[in-house]
């Protein structure tokens, strides 16, 4: 093989060699990137039941007394979070336009105070954009005391354009943890356990 051949198959390799980390680094921003635009679109179009968790104004306007629809509410705790959640009504039948208030139960059941979230998701999907809140336990971190317990509401609306074939509505929140907020009690914690050792 001549050197000109030689030079030529290595500036070939150079080439792939680069065009495939300049890939490689265009994949992993496109993944980087995806969760946020997803979510971002999940919210703007409703989803796969994505929820704005800012408070919106009730629109006043007449009820739809020709209809009504039964809103369920789901709540669940996610792993490590030792809080207990619970509708305190598990289902109401309300017209849209109409405003309604639900209380939500919050209890710490562990012996340290703690911070959780609780992230809200409706379905059906197309229902999303059509449920307004303007007063939510969703919208910031909940902070709770050991053992202690409280009692926070949930005020909503159905707008009236509610697809005419949904005839019922699921409000599901889920608790989760607040990551960073506990952390100094556990590193405060393994501190005075070392220092006893």
């Amino acid at each position: 093989m001549s050197r000109n051949e030689s030079e030529v198959r290595e500036a070939g390799v150079r080439r792939t060699v680069w065009r495939t980390v300049a890939a490689l680094v265009g994949m992993f921003a496109f993944a980087f990137a995806l969760v946020p635009m997803y979510d971002a679109f999940c919210r703007l179009t409703g989803i796969n039941g994505k929820v704005d968790t800012t408070a919106q104004a009730i629109v006043n306007e007449e009820v739809d007394e020709s209809r009504m629809v039964t809103v369920q509410f789901i709540t669940r705790n996610g792993t490590g979070l030792p809080w207990r959640m619970e509708a305190e009504t598990r289902q109401v039948r309300l017209h849209p336009g109409q405003t309604s208030e639900i209380y939500f139960t919050f209890s710490n059941q562990s012996g340290a105070e703690s911070w959780g979230r609780a992230v809200p998701s409706v379905s059906p999907s197309k229902a999303t954009r059509h449920v307004r809140k303007t007063s939510c336990f969703c919208f910031e971190e909940q902070q709770l005391q050991a053992g202690e317990r409280i009692e926070l509401p949930l005020v909503f609306q159905l707008a009236r354009d509610l697809p005419p074939e949904v005839h019922t509505v699921t409000l599901v929140y889920t608790l989760y943890p607040v990551e960073g907020r506990h952390q100094p009690l556990q590193a405060e914690v393994q501190t005075k356990q070392g220092e006893e050792a």
